[in-house]
């Protein structure tokens, strides 16, 4: 059966956070339900669509940031008590809007995370996890990383608590109780989680999760050990999963999942007869879509998909039929109802001309005058650095409640901004000195109108670090910008992994001093990318990190004055040791380092790079032949006389530049990466081989495996 949703715009509120927007149980099996919506300006909306109009039920006042929204109620009843989460406080609040419950819990941060199970409510800040029980404090669990979202396993079906916490670690944390019953690994870190069918599956145990890096899973959580059942990665690209709910969408008895998308993309998948997932419709809306529902809003008897974005709007995709088609001579009838639709709508759009107008001209007024005080008007920009394990590239998308004018971006490390197929805005580079100011990169985006959300690509070296800056300018009046940073780390290129090969030749670097868990952990922290800000819990502990455009390991264990690092790649010990021992010595911290270095592991290494290097040198130097072909196919008129590879050269000619685009610098990178290997190799031996660098160069032109790896044994 082919999906056909049409989208209607219900209301617009404050810019919303994630997980705010949920509907109403409704009374009565082809009843419409009310939408209970929560913004980031404090305010609770609950309204309900008559006539297709919004029509509100009750608004509460202005207040601080609502960051959750769920629907409670006692076991066995309609869960229709609205909870939210305001700063370390929840509410409560009934259908019709009035105030049951204020509960100021013992948390020292804002609440991030909430989940209610009846008597049960589930509150995570950043690193904590507390259970209450009838607002008294029941359990507590500190997290080893942050805390993305909570759920519980129905208490219906299994008979017991069970909290989940999706945690950045890229882990899901079982509970018992205070007590950790086991982990979960996942293949990125966890952003949402949903029970299976909206209420565990068959055994109550089925737990849906989407990752920041866009793959979805259902892993089913037994009171032992977890099985995994199915897993959909993220092979078009897609943006972070930020909200999911079950619904039968489809009408075919079997509840469909919906996901939302920081891109704006929302996904149906249906289930076969083996509870297998497939994509059966998507949609694409302007901005990040924070919530998903499924329901019936508009009009009885016709189901809906709500959603709701960054920037407030409540919008709906309806089975409803909107467009009627007419043959030719048909007298195209408008309902009364749509008649006085649109008289309404016109009386509206005239007012908002004049409301215009004449704020335009109080503003000119105000402007020129001598006494006035301009005030800088505020805007929230939603932003998110992360790091691709596909290409090795970060991504930085910018998302701003109103248009975007321009972003300025400049950093004092050298790095290369890729170009992005959803990006429509005009860049322009200046010129910059990197030598005295530390200037490597001036870029403007200049934004089409109405553009809210900006989506940048930047690849960085390792080794180089330093600060990225964004200077945000959006189409307002007057002028302002908002400033963000973003640090470039100097093993920026490597990711957490849970587990690592053991076989591989490791290279190790000790260290051993002076200095306290604390302050190892934050070298640690300043060097890679995905270590928690807060100390691990315990004596010691053990990372592992995998370097996404290698592919090569590292191992980073540390307690109080000691710690070791092992890594399959000696440029990445280089960097280690060059960075940390400069931390130290700022903190006036004398440290032992001593190395072991492992020969094997420069070819194993240069062997990893093989085939990155082969495949680009073959790409460079059929793209270097695309010209002198169409010149000649020009020339003779056809291309039969060409040997079939150059004829298939021609045939792909647009493949292979868009390939080529794609990756700009690419072969000068893996050149860099040789040359820094080679000359961190003997810079472990004490020699210095920097003028033997060119005829590596020559080398590396002529390339071939074997006569690169004996250049590297040659002393």
């Amino acid at each position: 059966m082919e999906l056909s949703l049409n989208r209607i715009d219900y209301v617009q509120v404050g810019v919303t956070s994630q997980k705010t927007m949920r509907l109403l149980p409704s009374y009565g099996r082809r009843a419409t339900q009310k939408v209970a919506i929560a913004d980031q300006d404090g305010v609770l909306t609950c309204f309900g669509i008559k006539k297709g109009e919004a029509v509100p039920i009750f608004k509460t006042l202005q207040g601080p940031k609502i960051s959750r929204l769920e629907l409670g109620g006692a076991y066995g009843t309609p869960q229709e008590k609205i909870f939210v989460a305001i700063g370390s406080e929840v509410r409560g609040f009934t259908k019709k809007g009035k105030q049951f419950l204020s509960f100021e819990t013992n948390l020292t941060e804002s609440i991030k995370a909430m989940y209610v199970s009846g008597a049960d409510l589930l509150l995570c800040a950043s690193y904590i996890y507390n259970h209450y029980v009838d607002c008294k404090d029941q359990n507590y669990y500190l997290s080893g990383d942050k805390i993305n979202d909570v759920i519980c396993l129905p208490v219906e079906k299994i008979g017991q608590m069970r909290p989940i916490l999706a945690c950045q670690d890229r882990v899901l944390r079982v509970l018992k109780e205070s007590e950790l019953l086991y982990e979960v690994e996942v293949p990125g870190p966890p952003s949402v989680l949903a029970l299976s069918s909206s209420n565990g599956g068959d055994t109550g145990e089925d737990l849906v999760y989407g990752t920041s890096d866009g793959a979805l899973g259902l892993v089913q959580i037994t009171s032992n050990l977890p099985v995994n059942k199915w897993e959909i990665q993220n092979l078009k690209k897609r943006g972070g999963i930020l909200c999911m709910d079950y619904f039968d969408i489809l009408g075919d008895g079997v509840n469909d999942l919906l996901v939302g998308r920081d891109d704006g993309v929302l996904e149906i998948y249906s289930f076969d007869s083996a509870n297998e997932p497939s994509l059966r419709y998507d949609h694409v809306l302007a901005e990040s879509i924070t919530s998903v529902q499924g329901g019936c809003v508009g009009k009885e008897g016709y189901d809906e998909v709500v959603t709701a974005t960054y920037t407030g709007w409540v919008t709906g995709l309806t089975t409803e039929p909107v467009h009627k088609e007419f043959g030719p001579g048909d007298e195209i009838k408008i309902s009364p109802d749509m008649q006085n639709k649109i008289a309404t709508l016109r009386t509206e759009l005239e007012q908002l001309q004049m409301k215009v107008l004449h704020e335009r001209e109080k503003y000119l007024q105000s402007a020129q005058s001598s006494t006035a005080i301009s005030a800088v008007p505020m805007f929230n920009v939603n932003d998110k650095f992360t790091l691709n394990r596909d290409d090795a590239s970060y991504s930085l998308i910018l998302e701003v409640q109103t248009a975007i004018d321009n972003v300025l971006v400049q950093s004092d490390v050298p790095v290369d901004l890729l170009d992005v197929d959803k990006n429509s805005a005009v860049v322009s580079f200046s010129g910059c000195e990197a030598e005295p100011n530390g200037n490597f990169l001036l870029a403007t985006y200049r934004c089409q109108a109405n553009t809210t959300r900006l989506e940048l690509k930047i690849r960085s070296i390792e080794g180089q670090y330093g600060t990225i800056q964004t200077y945000i300018t959006p189409r307002l009046q007057p002028k302002t910008c908002q400033v963000r940073q973003y640090q470039i780390k100097p093993l920026s290129l490597h990711l957490r992994t849970h587990v690592i090969d053991r076989d591989r030749p490791m290279n190790t670097l000790t260290l051993t001093g002076q200095f306290s868990f604390a302050e190892i952990h934050s070298w640690v922290n300043f060097c890679l990318p995905e270590v928690p800000e807060k100390i691990p819990v315990g004596d010691n502990v053990t990372f592992y990190f995998e370097n996404t455009f290698l592919g090569t390991e590292l191992e980073c264990t540390y307690r109080k004055g000691e710690g070791m690092f092992k890594s399959d790649n000696i440029s990445t010990i280089s960097i280690l040791k060059d960075v940390l021992s400069k931390e130290a010595t700022k903190r006036k911290i004398s440290l032992n380092i001593s190395y072991d270095i492992n020969e094997e592991s420069v070819n194993h290494t240069l062997r990893l790079i093989h085939p990155k290097l082969e495949s680009q040198l073959l790409l460079a130097k059929k793209v270097q032949l695309i010209d002198a072909l169409k010149e000649l196919q020009v020339h003779e008129g056809n291309t039969d006389f060409l040997i079939p590879e150059y004829r298939s050269i021609l045939e792909k000619s647009d493949h292979l530049l868009e390939e080529y685009k794609k990756q700009p610098a690419h072969l000068e990178r893996l050149y860099g990466m040789i040359t820094d290997l080679f000359i961190d190799k003997f810079k472990f031996k004490g020699t210095n081989v920097k003028t033997k660098v060119p005829l590596l160069l020559e080398i590396l032109d002529n390339y071939e495996l074997n006569a690169l790896i004996s250049f590297f044994d040659s002393p």
